[in-house]
C-alpha cells in the first residue's frame, strides 16, 4: 500500500527540499501536472465550490480574496447554501457534484471541498477523475481506505492538492519546526494534546433516543444526496445541517476535526507517519449501546515508532470533559491549553495553541530566552502568504502545496486510526501500515474499509 507515497511529494521530501534552501519550496518537473491544466502567468483559476454553506463557504471567499474566479457553487441544501449563492450570482448552482463535473467539465480548474466528512472522498476522487486541482476540508475523508485512495488518486491524476489545515500555512508552525530541529528542547519523546471546544457537539448522548422520531425533508435538501454513500438513515434535524461532526456514520467526533490542526506541527517537526499501536478510554459511555455518537470524554494514546534520528514518540489526545493535564514542572502562571498540545524533550517543553501551532512557547523561561529573538534559530522554511494563496501558487508554479496529501493524508489517517480505537476502549490495536490492517482486532478491520451503500463508489 505504501508504494503510492513514492508518486507523491510527502513531508520528508518538503522538509528535505527545504533544509537545503530557505526558498526551496519542491518544484515538479514540467510533465508533473501534465493532467491537470496549467495557468499562464496572469490567469485567474476558475473555482468551483462543494458544500459551502460552513467552512466551505469561507474557503470559497478566501480564494475569491486571492482574485480567482468563482464560476460554480453546488450544495444539497438550498437553504443552508443560501447567502453564498447570493454572494455569487455569476456561479452557476448545482446540487450534484457530479452534473456540475460532468457539465463544466472545461471551465472549471480546481474544486473547494467543504461538505461534511462522509462525503469528502467520493467528492474528491470524482474531481481528480475530471483532472481538477483540489483543496479539501480537513479531516481528508472518513476512512483509512479513502485516505489512501485519496493519496493514490492525487499522484495518479498529477493534480494540486492540499487538505483544509489552515494552520500549516502559518508562521508560527515554522518556528515550531525550527525550534524542534535545532534541539531546543532536545529529543521529543511525548506529546500532550487535545481539543476543549464545542463539548455538545461532538458528543450527542443526549439526542441519542430521540432519533427514532419521524420529520419531514425540509423543501430545498436533497437528503439522499446528503447521505451519498453511507448507509441510508432517516432524516433527523439533529444532525443536518451541523450536529453530524458527533455522529459515527458522518463525522470524525473532536479527533477528526481538530487533530489535523492541533497535531499538524508535532507531526511536521518529528516527521510522523503511522502509529504502531493505538488505544482508547472513555468515560461514561457505551460502545454497543451509544455507538451512534461520540464519548463525552475520550483519552488516546498512540505509539509511534523510532524514526531516523529520533527515538519513538508517545502521544497523548485528550477531548470533551478529559482535559491535557498539568505538567508537574510547570510555573504557577502557565496555562495548559484548552485546544493545543505540550511537546516533552528531554531538555524543555514546547507549548503551542491550535492552528499552526499558534502561541508556541518554550518551557522554561530560559529555554525560551536561548532560543528567540537574536537567538533563533535560523528560517529553514519559506514563509507563504496564506494556506489558499499557497495552493493557487502551487497550481502556478507547478508544485505541491505544503499541506498536500501526502501529508495531509497520513496526518488524517492517524486521526482515524484514533477514532476507530473509541470503539473497541481498552484494547490496544496494533497497526501494520504496510497491509493497512490491525492484526490483532478483525473487528476494528470492518472500519477501515466500510462499505459504501448501493450505488456509490470510490
Amino acid at each position: 500500500m505504501n508504494q503510492h507515497k513514492s508518486n507523491l511529494i510527502n513531508r520528508r521530501q518538503f522538509i528535505r527540499a527545504t533544509s537545503a534552501s530557505v526558498a526551496a519550496f519542491h518544484i515538479l518537473p514540467g510533465s508533473a501536472l501534465q493532467g491537470a491544466e496549467r495557468l499562464a502567468a496572469n490567469e485567474k483559476l476558475n473555482v468551483a465550490g462543494i458544500g459551502i454553506g460552513s467552512q466551505g463557504g469561507a474557503d470559497i471567499d478566501a480564494v475569491a480574496g486571492e482574485g480567482q474566479n468563482v464560476v460554480a457553487l453546488c450544495d444539497v441544501d438550498d437553504n443552508y447554501a443560501a447567502k453564498k449563492f447570493a454572494q455569487y450570482p455569476k456561479a452557476r448552482r448545482f446540487k450534484d457534484f457530479r452534473v456540475m463535473l460532468d457539465q463544466m467539465d472545461k471551465e472549471i480548474d480546481a474544486v473547494v471541498i467543504g461538505t461534511p466528512d462522509h462525503t469528502h472522498a467520493v467528492i474528491a476522487l470524482e474531481a481528480m477523475k475530471h483532472h481538477k486541482h483540489v483543496y479539501c476540508e480537513k479531516p481528508l475523508a472518513h476512512s483509512v481506505h479513502e485516505v489512501r485512495a485519496l493519496m493514490e488518486a492525487a499522484g495518479k491524476y498529477k493534480v494540486v492538492t492540499q487538505l483544509g489545515n489552515q494552520g500549516h500555512s502559518f508562521g508560527s508552525i515554522c518556528r515550531v519546526c525550527e525550534w524542534v530541529w535545532a534541539g531546543a528542547i532536545g529529543q521529543v519523546h511525548t506529546v500532550h494534546a487535545g481539543c476543549d471546544a464545542f463539548k455538545d457537539v461532538y458528543c450527542q448522548l443526549r439526542n441519542l433516543d430521540k432519533l427514532g422520531q419521524h420529520y419531514e425533508v425540509p423543501k430545498g435538501l436533497d437528503y439522499d444526496l446528503w447521505i451519498g454513500p453511507v448507509p441510508f438513515r432517516p432524516y433527523t434535524p439533529f444532525w443536518v445541517p451541523w450536529n453530524w461532526r458527533g455522529w459515527l456514520p458522518f463525522g470524525t467526533g473532536a479527533i477528526g476535526d481538530w487533530f489535523c490542526h492541533v497535531i499538524d506541527p508535532t507531526f511536521w517537526a518529528l516527521d510522523l507517519d503511522a502509529p504502531s499501536t493505538v488505544q482508547a478510554e472513555v468515560s461514561d459511555y457505551d460502545p454497543a449501546k451509544q455507538g451512534l455518537t461520540y464519548p463525552p470524554a475520550t483519552k488516546i494514546t498512540f505509539e509511534f515508532p523510532a524514526r531516523n534520528q529520533r527515538g519513538p514518540v508517545k502521544l497523548v489526545w485528550f477531548d470533551g470533559n478529559n482535559s491535557i493535564p498539568r505538567p508537574k514542572d510547570f510555573a504557577a502562571d502557565d496555562k495548559v491549553p484548552g485546544t493545543g498540545a505540550i511537546l516533552f524533550g528531554d531538555k524543555g517543553m514546547l507549548m503551542h495553541g491550535s492552528h499552526g501551532g499558534g502561541g508556541c512557547r518554550l518551557l522554561p523561561e530560559n529555554v525560551m530566552e536561548q532560543y528567540s529573538g537574536k537567538n533563533a534559530p535560523p528560517e529553514k522554511l519559506p514563509r507563504v502568504k496564506n494556506h489558499h494563496w499557497d495552493w493557487i501558487e502551487a497550481i502556478r508554479t507547478s508544485r505541491q502545496a505544503g499541506s498536500n496529501f501526502g501529508y495531509g493524508g497520513p496526518l488524517t489517517q492517524a486521526a482515524l486510526l484514533g477514532a476507530i480505537a473509541i470503539r473497541f476502549p481498552g484494547q490496544t490495536l496494533k497497526w501494520d501500515d504496510q497491509t493497512a490492517r490491525f492484526t490483532n482486532n478483525e473487528a476494528a478491520n470492518a472500519y477501515v474499509h466500510p462499505a459504501y451503500r448501493e450505488g456509490w463508489s470510490l
